[in-house]
């Protein structure tokens, strides 16, 4: 008896440049199509990562952000339009990968994760990926992803400097142990207040968002353990190990 086929005649034809890699192939791709991801941040790293993950056939994909869409965060947050300006981000980029891909389930949240609310909009997910802007957002999902024992996959930029990496990953570090105190209100800069040259999201975006594809089909080597930086100003990248 032949093999039943895994994946829809059009799903073959979408992904086909994705099946003909041995390391995912369509088992991997069926993987891609069951796994449950959660975004927390919508902005400009939150923005090649939706759109990559929806891209790659991700089945459920979740999106935190309780911010709106401004003027100034078209420069680098490419999910948006113009005509987004006003809207929850949450749902604006909902809209735009549901368009990119119908075949995906999204599931977006306009709110701002909190203490109280974490382990609530982080449950059923098989991972969590950190695009978010701040040290307290980070320490929060990093300690409910532990909690939760799924992985966390980091991202940060800061001017023309970014790190990616990932955390709580099959018994390896967490964010605490790379950072491991709390760190104080006056370094928690964001790209309002220190700016941000606008490729550079797009750059460790994609990366946070090939470390969650990897994670999800089993391909290649994880980040764990091990902080990428990349300085845009030199093309310069480094892995320090952790």
């Amino acid at each position: 008896m032949p093999a039943m086929k895994l994946l829809t005649e059009h799903e073959s034809e979408r992904y086909q440049r994705q099946l003909i890699i041995p390391e995912i192939g369509e088992q991997g791709q069926e993987k891609l199509k069951k796994s449950s991801v959660v975004v927390v941040g919508a902005g400009g790293l939150g923005s090649p990562v939706l759109m990559y993950l929806a891209a790659a056939g991700v089945g459920n994909i979740g999106i935190i952000d309780s911010d709106t869409v401004s003027l100034n965060n078209l420069q680098r947050q490419v999910i948006y339009v113009t005509t987004d300006i006003g809207r929850l981000k949450a749902e604006a980029a909902a809209e735009r990968i549901t368009s990119l891909n119908p075949l995906i389930k999204v599931q977006s949240s306009p709110v701002r994760l909190t203490a109280e609310n974490v382990s609530g909009l982080l449950k059923g997910y098989d991972l969590a990926i950190d695009c978010s802007d701040n040290y307290a957002t980070r320490y929060l999902i990093s300690d409910a992803t532990l909690q939760t024992g799924i992985p966390m996959v980091y991202g940060a930029v800061y001017q023309l400097m970014g790190q990616a990496s990932v955390f709580n990953y099959m018994g390896g570090p967490s964010y605490r142990d790379l950072f491991p105190g709390d760190m104080q209100p006056e370094n928690n800069k964001t790209s309002a207040t220190s700016g941000i040259i606008g490729p550079l999201p797009g750059i460790i975006g994609s990366v946070q968002a090939c470390e969650a594809i990897k994670i999800i089909t089993g391909a290649g080597d994880v980040l764990s353990g091990r902080l990428l930086q990349i300085d845009a100003l030199s093309l310069r990248a480094e892995i320090i190990s952790f």
